[in-house]
């Protein structure tokens, strides 16, 4: 029997984010760990006005990339984003690369998508290529302040 969860063929062309079963709304996310980094947004114009920083959460691994408790990573981090389909509205600070973001925007997904590749390899050399994701780019926000946080302002995350 295979751990693989099914997924139904071209399900983000077929079926809108809240018709998606939870294994299909957990493989649009690439992996790229730019939601787990700590940004500053501006209340009024959170989509245009978000500065991100290479401080990620305490649960984030910054040489994967991945989080180290994603199951119950709201346990430890009760701020942690819980996305989901009705909350999208209210996040687009996320990257502009983000499938959730796109599929709601009504774009495509990236061409380095693992759903449009099917090759692991391919979207990985993909994603280097275009500078997508925060592994190797980031430190942990454990032992920072807040002051050390807001110096840390970076350009390549970008919404």
């Amino acid at each position: 029997m295979s751990s693989t969860p099914h997924l139904r063929p071209h399900f983000w062309q077929h079926y809108s984010l809240s018709e998606l079963t939870h294994a299909e709304w957990e493989a649009l996310c690439d992996g790229c760990g730019t939601c787990c980094l700590n940004k500053f947004l501006d209340e009024d114009e959170p989509a245009e006005a978000v500065a991100y920083t290479d401080v990620a959460c305490q649960l984030l691994d910054c040489d994967t990339g991945f989080c180290s408790n994603y199951p119950n990573r709201q346990d430890y981090v009760p701020a942690c984003v819980n996305l989901t389909a009705d909350k999208l509205a209210q996040t687009m600070w996320l990257p502009s690369h983000c499938a959730y973001k796109r599929l709601y925007l009504g774009q495509n997904l990236p061409d380095w998508h693992l759903l449009v590749t099917g090759d692991a390899e391919v979207t990985a050399k993909g994603m280097r290529h275009a500078g997508i994701g925060v592994a190797g780019r980031c430190v942990s926000e454990v032992g920072m302040e807040e002051e050390e946080i807001e110096e840390r302002i970076i350009r390549w995350a970008e919404v």
